[in-house]
């Protein structure tokens, strides 16, 4: 992908995500709050998970942790471009460029924990929280899928396959509706986390000359650094309710950051990051 090419996508999804931006504002005006009556409350608003003031009033109950889930929208609809335009370009500079659907999966996963992270903050009801979550895990889910796609590099997958690797990995995001409710997410996202972790290290190891290392790292020490953030808004630590600034909304910020890099680690060569230097 050339240097042009990747920031005319790059454009297109601002453009996009600010109109998104304005379609939000504008329905978090005209509604209210009464819309969410007769939904179950989650557990988290119960609790007072988060240090955002709850103001139930407004459409948009925590306006803050709800419009940084923005963020997922913008990295969602760039991957999803990239994904398309490998597909009419045929392309097969690296293996994850031969398999685009991977990556429309990709953004389509993004796109969807944008909406459903910000349905739970907009509402804290119990079934927008389970879309939350569920967003949360096909992000997982299909980072894994592209590096076991990787792992196995010296076996090529036919078209047949790939359409079968696809729907196993839809099928393991709808089966994880179920699963979120019998293991702690805790336990779970940090499980996949170590697994992506490791399949990264093989997959770097196998292909050193290709892949590049600081994208790995970038994308692991963001996480980090949004547990940490995450946690200590959790705790309540230097909280103040009604603060622009909340921790779980950077938490949005950086976790997006860090699946993006994560992505790119697959999606871009060496030889792709050295055309971008230059800019």
């Amino acid at each position: 992908m050339t240097k042009h090419l990747f920031f005319k996508l790059l454009i297109k999804s601002l453009i996009f995500t600010i109109g998104m931006l304005v379609i939000w504002a504008g329905l978090n005006t005209l509604l209210d709050g009464r819309i969410w009556e007769g939904m179950t409350v989650s557990n988290s608003a119960l609790k007072v998970e988060y240090c955002e003031f709850n103001n139930v009033g407004d459409l948009f109950h925590q306006k803050f942790n709800t419009y940084s889930n923005l963020a997922y929208f913008f990295f969602g609809v760039l991957v999803f471009q990239i994904g398309l335009n490998d597909f009419k370009t045929n392309n097969n500079q690296n293996r994850l460029q031969q398999f685009p659907a991977l990556s429309v999966l990709m953004g389509s996963c993004l796109i969807h924990l944008s909406f459903g992270s910000a349905f739970f903050h907009a509402s804290l009801t119990y079934i927008g929280q389970r879309v939350d979550m569920n967003g949360t895990y096909s992000i997982s889910i299909v980072l894994l899928g592209i590096a076991l796609y990787h792992v196995f590099t010296k076996i090529e997958f036919s078209d047949k396959v790939k359409k079968v690797w696809i729907i196993f990995l839809i099928l393991t995001i709808f089966a994880f509706i179920k699963i979120a409710l019998l293991i702690s997410s805790t336990k779970l996202l940090l499980g996949m986390i170590l697994i992506q972790t490791l399949l990264v290290l093989i997959i770097y190891f196998q292909n050193r000359k290709e892949k590049s290392l600081i994208l790995a790292i970038s994308s692991l020490i963001l996480m980090i650094i949004a547990l940490k953030i995450r946690t200590l808004d959790v705790q309540k630590i230097d909280c103040n309710p009604h603060s622009f600034y909340q921790g779980h909304a950077i938490w949005h910020l950086l976790t997006a950051l860090s699946s993006f890099c994560s992505y790119a680690f697959f999606r871009f060569s060496k030889l792709n990051l050295e055309s971008f230097k230059n800019i």
